[in-house]
């Protein structure tokens, strides 16, 4: 018989009923992008870095389903365990590691603290070039 011992730091970000059923919350980070914490039904939760991995849209304002959630801005659609765009889409946001304990939701504080620090903010309406 073996023993799994359990190393992660988790953090405790809200009670699972403070995000509505199909719907999100974004979390804030020290640094780098914020995260979207998604509740799909019952006490399912996944989280994402809020940014699709096309042009940037958050995606803790999209339409959150069973397995994905639709980025408002050109309706991709974004698989809630991993990230990756569904085909024909290509792409994929970082994925954080969550859980759901005593009907708190907890992220990976490492994660938080080091993952997808690199990608930029996207750019909000219209650029000058030249």
């Amino acid at each position: 018989m073996s023993t799994v011992i359990e190393d992660t730091a988790w953090l405790d970000i809200c009670a699972v009923d403070d995000i509505p059923e199909l719907g999100a919350r974004r979390v804030a980070r020290p640094a780098g992008l914020p995260v979207a914490v998604f509740r799909t039904r019952g006490e399912q939760v996944h989280a994402l870095l809020d940014r699709c991995p096309h042009k940037g849209g958050p995606l803790s304002q999209g339409i959150v389903g069973a397995e994905h959630v639709a980025c408002p801005l050109h309706n991709w659609a974004i698989a809630l365990t991993d990230g990756r765009a569904r085909e024909p889409d290509v792409g994929c946001t970082p994925a954080f590691r969550c859980r759901v304990q005593d009907g708190r939701v907890l992220l990976d504080a490492q994660q938080l603290a080091t993952l997808a620090l690199d990608l930029p903010a996207p750019t909000a309406g219209p650029c000058r070039h030249g």
